[in-house]
């Protein structure tokens, strides 16, 4: 396995971070969500355009995965933003192009978020996935989250939360 080096994302990542986003839920959640669905949500305009207002806010953390140096890998977390969840930081996504999925990279990435959260003071982290994305739910679970009974219809899909007790990380 190749190194990959973890960044924070900076204004001017726009573009790197809406191509990685929308090639991603176009392989990962074909299937999972209407063509119409991932359609509107896979607009590289439109999303280049939300990364630049993420990219403003101080409270949400994105970083940029590189392998052999080029972006593949995208990760963004921030303070919950269900109320419902208290003090707990949320895994917002992890998104990474088809071709590194499946090699230890993801791995990493979240190991270097859940840091992230730690240094933050964090001691619980919840992430939402769908419930018919088995790879996914199953990357989670093998990394220690558990399923919750807190479910949600998003975009016409079944939603399930997940959390995870944050330990310090060494």
């Amino acid at each position: 396995m190749c190194d990959i080096r973890l960044r924070r994302a900076e204004a001017g990542d726009e573009k790197i971070l809406a191509y990685i986003q929308s090639e991603s839920w176009k392989s990962a959640f074909s299937g999972i969500l209407s063509s119409e669905v991932l359609a509107q949500h896979t607009d590289i305009e439109k999303l280049e355009a939300m990364y630049a207002n993420v990219l403003r806010q101080e409270e949400v953390c994105v970083m940029i995965g590189l392998v052999a140096e080029t972006p593949h890998y995208i990760a963004a977390w921030s303070r919950s933003r269900d109320s419902a969840c208290g003090d707990a930081a949320e895994l917002v996504c992890i998104h990474s192009l088809e071709g590194e999925r499946r090699r230890g990279y993801g791995s990493v990435v979240l190991h270097a978020v859940m840091g992230e959260m730690a240094k933050a003071g964090y001691t619980r982290a919840i992430l939402w996935v769908f419930a018919e994305n088995t790879v996914a739910r199953s990357f989670y679970e093998k990394h220690g989250f558990q399923m919750t009974a807190r479910s949600q219809n998003h975009y016409g899909s079944m939603e399930i939360m997940y959390e995870k007790i944050i330990k310090e990380m060494p």
